[in-house]
């Protein structure tokens, strides 16, 4: 049998890869298999050599068996079709024309209006943290080009602006999945009343969203990302900004179809509710309708072939390709630990005898370690709320607070985490290499994070 300490060794390898050779892929491939491992070890099985054989082969078997889940195989369909878009976007001169609308509109004529525009359109967006972040993250790519800021700094904008404002709003599939997960406790308040109480108890999106706020209009960067200003370092190596411009049609168009069927398709797939619809579909078929479109503007304009065509859309398509990988090994390790049982060890380390009034913070600490090491907020939650929600009822504690540090601990530990696939997508949407943005935005989020923690102490002895 594997010892509960042990569950927590494949994260563990994963940061230790990532610190010393620079290299997310070969971490999370080491990770997994580290996990794989110990599941056979955890199963009765004996080390050996047939254990690394059976280790290896299971580690494929695993990576295979994620892309059976429809909601995972979505979710990678829908990485490479932005590859897709986004070329097209950008060859089109799409890209090129919107900026120079916008600055001679004076809606965006500094850096400052770009970073505001961004934080609104990430903000506008709050129906799915991915539609957050790829609208905003495609506006504003030409933009902060113009501007000589960098992608880091657009990656944490998105990032650290679509997740808290999707978690405080919750007019959501976040806000549904929550109140599923409430509906089955008996609980002193209705679940939505209890999910309306935690917004100005969430400390970690609130002073979030302020932090992000400070960045934009003081135009000040610290740490790694004033670094990565100076450098101003692309995922590709170029601006897109540079092709000819052809009309800003080329892009809004398609970008306002990505919106308005991300919505359509909510409804559709709710039955006419739509927090009860399906991100993970929507967010697939809203952005191949967006390629769609697109394309087909392109062929309309006689200046590109459809062979020509086809080659732009792979172009960009293989642009992704290495983030993609990402994803899927990200989903991969996600899964094994679910089935080890890392976060469940760390769950219970929780529920012990703890001074009451430091339960919040404790569940705050304990969302973002499980949200770190498994790359899954929505998993966190899974865990942490059959944990949290009895020990309301049974020692009176107040159900808005324990619900706000759980959903606080794990939006910090996904924004600290390079095996999230919502730091993939971030990554994605802005152009920006997936460390580089992990790197220049942990500083602010552990920032974040300990006046998250401070605050939830503070709360708790107020209000227990």
């Amino acid at each position: 049998m594997v010892a509960d300490w042990l569950t927590l060794l494949p994260a563990l390898v994963a940061i230790a890869v990532v610190l010393w050779r620079k290299e997310v892929i070969l971490a999370l491939l080491l990770s997994l298999c580290s996990a794989e491992l110990l599941i056979f070890l955890q199963n009765g099985q004996r080390f050996g050599a047939g254990l690394l054989l059976d280790g290896s082969i299971q580690t494929l078997e695993r990576i295979i068996a994620v892309t059976g889940d429809a909601d995972n195989a979505r979710i990678l369909m829908f990485s490479l079709l932005v590859g897709g878009l986004l070329a097209y976007m950008r060859y089109s001169g799409g890209v090129s024309a919107t900026v120079a609308m916008l600055v001679n509109k004076g809606i965006a004529r500094n850096g400052r209006q770009a970073g505001l525009l961004t934080f609104f359109i990430s903000s506008v967006t709050f129906i799915e943290s991915n539609l957050s972040s790829l609208t905003a993250g495609i506006s504003s790519r030409g933009l902060f080009d113009k501007f000589k800021m960098s992608r880091a700094r657009l990656a944490y904008i998105i990032d650290s602006t679509s997740a808290p404002i999707c978690i405080l709003i919750l007019l959501n599939g976040w806000g549904a999945y929550i109140l599923g997960l409430l509906s089955t406790y008996d609980l002193p308040q209705s679940p939505v009343a209890i999910l309306i109480g935690t917004i100005p108890l969430n400390f970690y999106a609130l002073i979030t969203l302020v932090v992000v706020l400070y960045t934009i209009i003081s135009g000040k960067v610290h740490g790694p990302m004033r670094k990565s200003e100076q450098q101003l370092h692309t995922l590709s190596h170029h601006s897109e900004i540079e092709t000819p411009a052809s009309h800003p049609a080329f892009m809004l168009v398609p970008l306002i179809t990505l919106v308005a069927a991300m919505l359509g398709f909510m409804l559709l797939t709710g039955n006419g509710q739509l927090v009860q619809g399906s991100g993970s579909k929507s967010v697939l078929y809203a952005t191949a309708l967006s390629c769609v479109v697109v394309y087909c503007m392109m062929l309309l304009s006689r200046r590109f072939a459809h062979q020509q065509l086809v080659d732009i859309g792979f172009k960009g398509i293989g642009e992704l390709l290495p983030l993609v990988t990402i994803v899927l090994l990200s989903l991969a390790l996600g899964a094994s630990l679910k089935l080890l049982g890392t976060g469940t060890f760390i769950a219970s380390i929780v529920d012990q005898s703890l001074p009451q009034v430091l339960i919040p913070a404790l569940l705050f600490l304990a969302g973002a370690l499980i949200s770190f090491t498994t790359g899954t907020s929505w998993g966190t939650f899974a865990i942490l709320i059959p944990i949290g929600m009895p020990m309301v009822s049974l020692l009176g504690l107040p159900p808005s607070l324990i619900l706000a540090a759980i959903l606080s601990g794990g939006v910090f530990g996904d924004h600290c985490s390079p095996i999230s696939d919502s730091t993939a997508v971030s990554s994605v949407a802005a152009g920006c290499d997936l460390l580089e943005h992990v790197k220049t935005q942990l500083p602010y989020a552990l920032v974040c994070g300990a006046i998250a923690l401070i605050s939830f102490v503070v709360a708790g002895v107020l209000m227990i």
